[in-house]
């Protein structure tokens, strides 16, 4: 009886894992109100399964872990489904935009990888892209740019 629950146990744990958290950023915001500064911290969480879903988070509180949970909470709300082709790339190229942050994205042969940087590269390995090129134009906005990566 006791390793039929062990087995049942880490099935449930598996379906819960099935969804990978990377936080991408995390800073400390003051805002100034009357008695003096106020500290909060600012967290931009990407959330996804490797099968084509991805979120974009952004979680503040007053601690970090708070403002973690808070984004993750944010980025589940906020999924996108990304086509994949047989060679775990993308079927066109595409052009996403968030703010003023423009990312370009191209299909790539297989054995290529994943050639972006920044919160670009975590947003296509958490959708599960694993041949694609990358550009990102305009803003260097952390923020901004996951948001268009994930806005393909």
């Amino acid at each position: 009886m006791a390793s039929n629950n062990r087995r049942k146990n880490a099935r449930s744990k598996e379906k819960e894992s099935e969804w990978q958290e990377r936080v991408v950023q995390i800073r400390r915001v003051t805002k100034v109100v009357k008695g003096g500064k106020k500290l909060s911290f600012r967290a931009i969480v990407v959330i996804g399964n490797e099968k084509g879903q991805v979120g974009v988070g952004v979680g503040k509180a007053g601690d970090v872990i708070g403002a973690v949970k808070k984004g993750v909470a944010d980025g589940k709300k906020h999924l996108v489904d990304v086509p994949l082709t047989r060679s775990y790339s993308l079927p066109q190229q595409a052009t996403g935009f968030g703010g003023g942050a423009k990312v370009f994205m191209r299909p790539a042969a297989p054995g290529t990888g994943v050639i972006a940087g920044g919160a670009v590269r975590t947003v296509l390995e958490l959708a599960g892209v694993r041949n694609v090129l990358a550009k990102q134009l305009g803003s260097n906005n952390t923020h901004n740019n996951a948001r268009a990566a994930a806005d393909d």
